[in-house]
Order: structure tokens, then sequence, then C-alpha cells
């Protein structure tokens, strides 16, 4: 299909879809023809669509139902009937967090929609998306808009998880915050 009518399916500007396509970073193989002309193959109709929603602990319960919540909202507005929903609390620095590599390791699944990117994976994002894309399978974010580089942001979560680790979880936040602070970074 061309790159126009793909980008109107996935409700994103052709022009974002074409600089995404220049950049490398469309979520679907893609080719240009001598003409110009860019076709999009897209993933396997047949495999299901995953709405894939993470918070980091178990006291933000709430906000995980209202994240599957939207993630369902987007899904059928997309027109997706064939959708499972998973949900995890478990924090973004964890590489070895089950659900999310059931998902992955998947062969039926063909889409994973995530409200925003650090839901599936808080770094190497991009890396995981090209593998993905090379096995046929896509990424769809919903709030691309909210994706910043916060370095404050990404240090402070680093921060959380060792002092997690040394000092007990009750406490990690509070102390990854203070040493922020104290950095004259908070």
């Amino acid at each position: 299909m061309k790159l126009s009518d793909w980008a109107r399916k996935q409700g994103v500007r052709y022009l974002t879809a074409w600089r995404w396509f220049r950049a490398g970073k469309l979520p679907v193989p893609a080719r240009q023809l001598l003409s110009g002309t860019i076709l999009v193959e897209e993933p396997n109709p047949e495999g299901r669509m995953v709405l894939y929603a993470r918070v980091s602990s178990a006291d933000q319960k709430e906000d995980l139902q209202r994240q599957v919540q939207r993630l369902e909202a987007f899904a059928r507005e997309q027109g997706g009937v064939d959708f499972e929903g998973v949900a995890e609390i478990a924090s973004g620095l964890n590489g070895k967090r089950r659900k999310r590599r059931r998902v992955l390791r998947d062969p039926q699944v063909s889409r994973i929609v995530v409200e925003h990117r650090d839901r599936l994976a808080r770094f190497g994002f991009e890396m995981g998306e090209a593998a993905l894309a090379s096995a046929g399978k896509s990424v769809v974010i919903v709030e691309e808009g909210e994706v910043k580089d916060d370095l404050v942001r990404d240090l402070l979560e680093i921060l959380t998880s060792a002092c997690g680790r040394l000092y007990g979880r009750r406490s990690a936040r509070n102390r990854a915050k203070r040493a922020l602070e104290t950095m004259g970074c908070g």
C-alpha cells in the first residue's frame, strides 16, 4: 500500500510517515520505487493486536486501569476487534519483564500498541522496534507527542532503581530525588 494510505490508516500525517521512512524509523517494512512512490508492506493482517500497559509500582494500579482503557479506546477507533490487553506492574528498567517477553515472543502478535514508548522499553526502544519490524511486527505509539528526551527523568529512574536495591523500595524515590537536588539537577 502507498505510504500516504498507510499514514492515514495509522492516524499520522503523511509528512511524519515520510520523515520516519527517510530516518529508517518506519515501524513497518517499506521500499521506494524508481518513480519515487513509497510502498509499505503491512505486517501479517492475520496476527493479533496486543495492547501493552505498564506502571512501575503497585500503588499505581488505578493509573494502570486508566491506561488500559485508553488503549482499548484507541484500538476501537482504529477499527481493531481482535485485540488482547496485557497489563504489567514492573520497573521500566527491568529487562526481564515476564509479560512483555511473552508478548514479544508470540508469533501470532503482529501489532503492539503502547501509550508511550517508555511503557515498552525505557532504553533501547529503537533497537527493539527495528528487531520487531524485521520479524513483521509493528509498534504503535498512541501518544507520540509525549516523548521527551528528559535526561533528568531518566537519571531519576536509574537512581530510584539503584536506591531501591540499596535501601529498599519505600525510601528509594525520595533518596533519588534528594541525590538529584544535591547535584543541582532537581
